[in-house]
């Protein structure tokens, strides 16, 4: 079983949201059924980077290091 880190970006706002999941498809559906608090207003958002582990502990690792970059050119590489 493989996990996720990813990104998605919402068409309403243009602003970004970072993740980690098992399956990426099931959570952007749930994204854009209002199914996180975090990213209702968003709708519709739209995956702009993932990158795949093999265990959801390094996935999560991977969300908070991203997240950590808050915005920066760190994080903006990632997105060219």
């Amino acid at each position: 079983m493989h996990y996720y880190m990813y990104i998605i970006k919402s068409l309403n706002t243009g602003r970004y949201y970072i993740g980690s999941a098992e399956n990426i498809e099931r959570r952007l559906q749930r994204h854009n059924k209002g199914g996180n608090k975090s990213t209702k207003k968003g709708i519709p958002w739209e995956l702009v980077y993932s990158e795949e582990f093999e265990n959801r502990k390094d996935a999560y690792r991977r969300e908070m290091k991203v997240k950590s970059y808050k915005g920066g050119e760190a994080f903006k590489k990632l997105l060219i």
